[in-house]
């Protein structure tokens, strides 16, 4: 057989194993529960089996590598997002607004994902992922965007949310090893900060409009910003479209 000719290999690709003593479920559950506690790094099928009281080959029957396993758990976490139904098309944007924010928080909830995203390839053949989709662009094409238009759309929001969200969770992740709260870095920072400030008239003023503030909602007002704003510039694309 050509290079060419060679199918893609998924874990989507192929039929899945019935009644097996360990399920794909109980697989992926538990290696979701070892990349929120210990990482990425920590994740591998031997380390996975041996949490599961299992061999790596009993997990080897579900899933041929890690790269598949990254699948299972990339579409398992998407099943988290909550996204309406589409209902009135007038109301797109609180739509939008609303699966944005849902994303957001699953990114911080599993920080990990943000890394893994690029590299999932055909996780867009998994279930959860397929229904957030199909939801968002029903969404998206209800509101008076084209077919084709709309996929663009629901993959620039994401862009966005998903950009947005790993910048933060990184950094909650670089806290979380620090063992300070917000505030306690923030303040052991103010010295530092104010002396290279110093010869900064207009970053000094734009940090101290913020001082004070409650640092988890000034997180979550940066991102609302944005959001507002590419939701403002759809807003305008619609209006366009609909006087032709």
């Amino acid at each position: 057989m050509a290079a060419d000719d060679k199918p893609f290999e998924s874990v989507w690709t192929r039929p899945r194993r019935q009644r097996e003593q360990l399920s794909r479920e109980q697989i992926v559950a538990e290696a979701v529960r070892l990349l929120d506690i210990e990482g990425l790094e920590a994740l591998s099928m031997r380390r996975l089996g041996t949490r599961l009281g299992a061999g790596a080959t009993s997990l080897y029957r579900h899933v041929a590598n890690k790269d598949e396993l990254i699948e299972l758990v990339v579409d398992e976490v998407y099943g988290e997002l909550t996204v309406p139904e589409p209902g009135d098309p007038a109301n797109w944007r609180a739509t939008i607004e609303s699966c944005a924010y849902s994303v957001r928080a699953m990114v911080l909830r599993h920080p990990w994902v943000a890394v893994v995203l690029g590299q999932v390839g055909l996780a867009y053949l998994g279930p959860n992922v397929i229904r957030l989709s199909e939801r968002m662009l029903a969404v998206v094409e209800g509101a008076g965007f084209a077919v084709e238009e709309s996929d663009r759309v629901m993959s620039t929001v994401l862009a966005y949310v998903i950009g947005m969200a790993t910048s933060e969770a990184a950094y909650l992740s670089m806290l979380a090893r620090s063992g300070r709260t917000e505030q306690e870095l923030m303040e052991s920072l103010q010295p530092s900060a104010e002396e290279a400030m110093r010869d900064h008239p207009r970053v000094r003023e734009s940090q101290s409009a913020m001082r004070g503030r409650d640092p988890e909602q000034l997180r979550e007002a940066n991102f609302d910003y944005g959001l507002q704003r590419m939701l403002d510039g759809l807003a305008v694309r619609l209006e366009h479209l609909a006087t032709g």
